[in-house]
């Protein structure tokens, strides 16, 4: 029955990704943006929900699915990350796919820790 929340989180999470997509389109696609936000944000999300608000209210599996694996997972995308950088790359953009990945990793890592951090002080309340 998981899989019926996993689908439902899913709506929301791919929806909202597509809406970010449109609203930080640029017309010369120079640097993927959007993907690079919504990874970043999800990082944290991921973080904050599952130390923040799944332990603190203590949720069922149900709700752990929709959240993490459903909104969570289909809002980030880490397959086009890396298309995003292999196509910076094939433009001669070496430095800044360099930039992107590094970027997206080391931010990504942070801001998880933002949200663990806050995640976990709003448990402790």
């Amino acid at each position: 029955m998981n899989y019926l929340y996993v689908g439902i989180g899913g709506l929301f999470g791919a929806s909202l990704r597509y809406l970010i997509g449109v609203l930080f389109s640029s017309p010369d696609n120079t640097f993927p943006y959007s993907t690079l936000f919504v990874n970043l944000t999800g990082s944290f999300l991921l973080a904050l929900l599952s130390i923040g608000i799944i332990e603190r209210f203590s949720l069922s599996s149900r709700w752990k699915a929709a959240l993490g694996t459903g909104f969570v997972g289909s809002y980030t995308t880490f397959s086009t990350l890396t298309m995003d950088a292999v196509l910076l790359y094939e433009r001669g953009s070496v430095l800044l796919s360099l930039l992107y990945i590094t970027l997206s990793i080391a931010g990504g890592l942070a801001f998880s820790l933002l949200g663990f951090t806050i995640g976990k002080r709003r448990a402790e309340r």
